[in-house]
């Protein structure tokens, strides 16, 4: 049974544990900001450079300079959860814990603020989630603000190639590559007839879905295309009144009220809601990963704004650029 990383105090190893690579990683209370209202650095936290080793003939022999000193910092999510850490985790104890691409991470210890035990609620009735939470809480499922904190560490995982260790021993590892829908929130609309060309020049049995709408109801359409092996892309853009949080990290030039959904149907949904789903949903899930990345770029690229993902995160446009591996293909296979 995977257990907590050395450097994780005693006291925090039955908590929850986000394991994040601690390089190249979005800053922990951006992240939060994209889910939670409330989140505020109680303490900071506080790195104490090393002091430099003596050097010279008087010093030979004297013992190696002791390391540098760390002390973590408390975050509030909410009115419930902080998020204490970080606690630096060597690649080794990394890798074994499944983190990607064989770097050293940072643990945080998603902890309740007055130490009390949670409250769990009944068995799952299904085991089937893409997360893996009913399988980590199969005697019982967290409840309220913990299973949002969960379900944020999870989401943090996916987006960094992290991991998570729910109460400290069962080891959730979200693949990133299962993160595939993406929104642009743009101040310009296209034209759907603009669309239907953008999306044709990466899958050609592009079509457009009109919407019904009121006279003079605001811009409402949809353009869906379909493949006999990956499924179905489909693109709805419409005028909102509301945008995510992660949006309020930017300014409100940098966005608008445009939202265009780019979303993978794999050819079985089902296959959607679980946590290892099959080789064949895996391959046509890569392709239409790429897909979907390109198409997001392009749009991006005519009515600016910004991306956001399908956990609620900003998607930076080099992020979504990483989505186009190596050999991948151009479009769809149809």
């Amino acid at each position: 049974m995977p257990s907590a990383p050395p450097s994780v105090p005693a006291e925090h190893a039955r908590d929850h544990l986000l394991l994040v690579p601690s390089d190249g990683a979005p800053s922990l209370p951006v992240l939060a900001e994209a889910w939670f209202a409330e989140v505020v650095w109680l303490r900071q936290p506080v790195v104490v450079p090393a002091p430099r080793a003596a050097a010279g003939a008087r010093f030979r022999g004297a013992h190696a300079a002791p390391a540098e000193q760390r002390s973590p910092g408390v975050l509030r999510v909410d009115g419930e959860h902080v998020v204490v850490g970080p606690f630096p985790v060597a690649a080794d104890d990394a890798a074994a814990l499944e983190v990607r691409g064989g770097r050293a991470a940072d643990a945080y210890a998603v902890a309740r603020t007055d130490g009390a035990p949670p409250v769990r609620g009944p068995r799952p009735r299904s085991h089937d989630d893409r997360d893996g939470v009913a399988r980590a809480f199969a005697a019982g499922l967290p409840q309220g603000g913990e299973l949002r904190a969960v379900q944020w560490a999870v989401a943090v995982a996916r987006k960094t190639g992290g991991a998570v260790l729910a109460d400290g021993r069962t080891l959730l590892a979200p693949d990133p590559g299962g993160a595939v829908d993406l929104v642009l929130y743009a101040a310009h609309g296209l034209q759907p007839d603009d669309l239907l060309r953008a999306v044709r020049a990466l899958v050609a049995s592009a079509v457009l879905e009109p919407r019904t709408t009121a006279p003079g109801a605001p811009l409402r359409y949809g353009v869906v295309a379909s493949t006999p092996y990956d499924g179905e892309l489909r693109v709805d853009v419409e005028h909102v009144d509301r945008v995510p949080r992660a949006l309020g990290a930017l300014g409100w030039r940098e966005y608008g009220p445009f939202a265009y959904r780019l979303r993978w149907l794999p050819p079985d949904p089902y296959e959607l809601q679980v946590e290892r789903p099959s080789a064949l949903h895996v391959v046509a899930r890569g392709r239409m990963r790429s897909v979907v990345a390109r198409l997001a770029l392009a749009l991006r690229e005519r009515a600016g704004g910004a991306l956001v993902d399908d956990g609620g995160f900003l998607a930076s446009p080099d992020e979504v650029q990483a989505r186009l591996e190596p050999g991948a293909t151009t479009g769809a296979w149809v």
